[in-house]
């Protein structure tokens, strides 16, 4: 069987074709990795601040596409067009901020205070050269510029390959870079089939890949590189999120939030709410405000202003994740949507009706596999003991939240501390969830990846430190 020569998006919520990309040859991808190499020499001989300025313009000029941009998102993957302007936002706060600790991340460190008479000594942060970006479809702007800034601002040459969902957003992407005034070659768009993917990965001249997608992408990216020396790999890959609701949580609130948390974006979020631990005492009102809530969505056209929950990616993950509900059923978990409330949802197509589970247990796949898509299990616990032993219990490890009255009592707040402390996970919140703060580190651990994007951090994977030892006096 001969590999696709090409690639065509179809849209979630009408099954059209929308757009369709020519797969360059191995020469060519040949070709576009050497230009980014021959790019990236010169660029890191450009002053920082230099760089900065451009990074800085790039931001006016993608602010400036948003209207298409908007339409664009709902057109190829699906999410209702009056939520993606939130994406839009979030992508310029995370610009803004990376812009903002750039010259203080990529600092030399000067070891002066500490030298001997005669000597010199300090730390260099130098870009790492090539990176390849492999980006995902579900947030493709959010996730993207976690990286591309940043390697660009330190002195990298970046190749973007987006989902082949989403092949629009690389492309606009680049253009606003362009319009910025990115010198040529630095920031370059790829649209590659796994077989040409895995050669980028492989290639001796590409030396970081930054993915984010799934777990089973992150391992084939991984064992790729592996085997092509000792390259660096940042994987921000898939999560089965929990959240713990202690007996003083403020209901009302933490339903909302919860609710929000669990069924934004259809649950196609990596850090989305996947399953929930609601103190024995408020279980049953929990429970009941959470449905009385999920009723209230419209599911329907993406399109259409008044939609709050569109389809999934693709009729696939739909018949995935309506399985996984139906086996939860079978092994007796309870479903308490009808799916009748939901008219959209219908066989066949992309559009699955939200779902709340109870009497689920672990021995099911709905609490222990990712989901990616608006279904909920929740879950009756006695003690934050049991609570915090039923969150560990997970491949997954990317957020973990904890819902409590903090602010009127301290020993709730001491409490998750000590529950904080306890869990193995990437991000631990208080009273918030599906969320993501630029000024932190963003990293999983198990399944849910390796590496660190945003914050210093973030900069300091996309850099190798170069040490420089200088001895003054000889004589």
């Amino acid at each position: 069987m001969s590999s696709p020569t090409s690639q065509t998006t179809i849209s979630p919520h009408n099954q059209q074709p929308l757009v369709t990309r020519t797969y360059p040859s191995e020469a060519e991808l040949n070709d576009v990795i050497e230009h980014s190499e021959a790019a990236q020499k010169q660029w890191a001989r450009v002053p920082l601040k230099e760089r900065i300025t451009i990074a800085a313009k790039f931001m006016d000029e993608f602010k400036a596409m948003s209207d298409v941009v908007t339409k664009e998102l709902t057109a190829q993957m699906g999410r209702p067009i009056g939520q993606n302007p939130g994406e839009i936002r979030g992508t310029l706060e995370r610009a803004a901020y990376m812009l903002s600790i750039a010259e203080s991340s990529l600092a030399d460190v000067s070891l002066v205070n500490t030298d001997k008479p005669g000597f010199r000594r300090y730390i260099k942060r130098v870009p790492m050269g090539v990176v390849l970006v492999i980006a995902p479809w579900n947030y493709p702007y959010l996730t993207s510029i976690n990286s591309v800034l940043p390697a660009l601002v330190a002195g990298n040459s970046v190749i973007l390959k987006p989902s082949p969902q989403t092949p629009l957003t690389a492309e606009r992407f680049a253009e606003a870079w362009t319009r910025a005034g990115l010198p040529q070659g630095l920031l370059q768009v790829a649209h590659l089939s796994p077989e040409l993917t895995a050669f980028a990965v492989t290639h001796p001249k590409v030396d970081f890949v930054s993915f984010t997608g799934s777990v089973v992408g992150g391992k084939a990216v991984a064992q790729a590189a592996a085997g092509a020396g000792f390259k660096g790999v940042g994987l921000e890959l898939g999560g089965k999120d929990p959240a713990y609701v202690r007996a003083d949580a403020k209901l009302d609130y933490t339903v909302a939030e919860l609710v929000d948390g669990a069924m934004f974006n259809s649950g196609q979020s990596c850090c989305a709410i996947e399953r929930i631990y609601v103190h024995a005492s408020i279980h049953e009102p929990f429970v009941a405000k959470f449905v009385e809530l999920v009723k209230q969505y419209k599911l329907g056209d993406p399109t259409q202003p008044g939609t709050n929950l569109g389809p999934v990616v693709s009729v696939a993950s739909a018949e995935k994740i309506r399985k996984q509900v139906a086996d939860a059923v079978k092994a007796g978990a309870k479903a308490l949507i009808p799916e009748d409330l939901f008219a959209a949802a219908q066989p066949g197509t992309a559009y699955v009706a939200p779902q709340v589970l109870v009497d689920v247990d672990h021995t099911m796949g709905v609490m222990m596999e990712e989901t990616f898509g608006p279904v909920i299990g929740i879950m009756k616990v006695s003690s934050d003991e049991e609570a915090i032993k039923l969150m560990n219990d997970s491949p997954y490890g990317l957020t973990a939240s904890v819902w409590t009255d903090a602010e009127s009592n301290p020993a709730s707040e001491a409490a998750f501390l000590k529950i904080e402390e306890e869990l193995f996970t990437g991000t631990v919140f208080l009273n918030r969830c599906d969320s993501l703060d630029p000024a932190l580190a963003w990293t999983g651990v198990k399944n849910s990846g390796r590496g660190v994007s945003l914050s210093k951090f973030g900069y300091d994977q996309l850099t190798r430190a170069k040490s420089v030892h200088m001895k003054i006096k000889t004589s």
